[in-house]
């Protein structure tokens, strides 16, 4: 591998936008019953619409976040950024996005690094005798990327799992004088990456992940979804990883999100504070 391109293929699929709220507790409880009925309808009407795509999938999710960093989250995912960036403006006409503080946001495409078949296209390309970057070389990479793209469909676009929890947080991977990712052998970064993903694998069963590539896109390099109905494992699964090379050497971590699950349904008992 060591004459081969070190930069790994990766596959995209939906664009992801995390927004996190603080809600105006003063100013909702200063509104009369009928004007709060009303906004409260308006809004309601608004997240039914942008929730389900037409497959049934839910790509448009709300959450109760813990914690001082905000009071709701919304979780979007869409075939582009034009549809991403039509939801904010749709939320933006509604009344009850008056009582929100967006404190934070995150901007990312749906990512599946594939270390391994990009090892396998690589050597099946040169066994052709194509040179890098060449028209036949490409040909033989896309060829590739496209049957990946068709085999990991579900994974590319996903709708947010029916979880009761959520954690999101992004991530870097380290490039500094003692430790730079990028100047790792390939071979290398590839046995790490493969056995830091047996580790997630192990969890597969209890929690669903979700990562979204936001080099370009954002402050990070990833983000990091995490959907459970136990909000524990989130700290067993993250805790193990801490002891595995990539991310004990490699990985740097940046605000941690945590939320419930809210049904659109019951956003009236939540300003009403319950969560039932």
């Amino acid at each position: 591998m060591a004459d081969f391109p070190p930069v790994p293929l990766t596959l995209e699929g939906a664009s992801a936008l995390h927004q996190f709220f603080r809600f105006d507790w003063t100013a909702w409880r200063a509104c009369g019953e009928s004007e709060r009925q009303s906004i409260l309808a308006e809004i309601t009407t608004t997240l039914n619409a942008l929730e389900k795509a037409p497959d049934g999938k839910v790509h448009t999710a709300l959450f109760s976040q813990l914690g001082h960093k905000g009071d709701l989250v919304l979780v979007h995912f869409r075939d582009t950024l034009e549809a991403l960036n039509q939801v904010e403006l749709a939320l933006a006409q509604t009344e009850f996005y008056g009582f929100l503080d967006q404190r934070h946001s995150y901007v990312s495409v749906v990512e599946l690094g594939l270390y391994e078949s990009t090892r396998k296209t690589y050597e099946a390309a040169s066994a052709k005798g194509f040179e890098q970057h060449s028209p036949e070389w490409n040909a033989e990479v896309e060829a590739s990327l496209e049957r990946g793209a068709a085999a990991m469909a579900p994974r590319l676009w996903p709708g947010v799992p029916e979880s009761k929890y959520l954690c999101f947080y992004p991530m870097d991977r380290k490039r500094d004088e003692q430790k730079n990712w990028y100047s790792v052998p390939f071979a290398e970064r590839q046995r790490m990456m493969h056995e830091h993903g047996m580790i997630g694998r192990r969890y597969g069963d209890r929690v669903k992940q979700i990562i979204s590539g936001s080099i370009g896109y954002d402050d990070w390099e990833w983000g990091v979804d995490l959907f459970a109905d136990d909000p524990v494992v989130f700290k067993k699964l993250i805790y193990e990883m801490r002891f595995d090379e990539v991310s004990a050497d490699y990985a740097l971590f940046g605000q941690f999100f945590i939320a419930l699950r809210l049904p659109i349904a019951n956003l009236g008992n939540w300003l009403s504070g319950s969560l039932a």
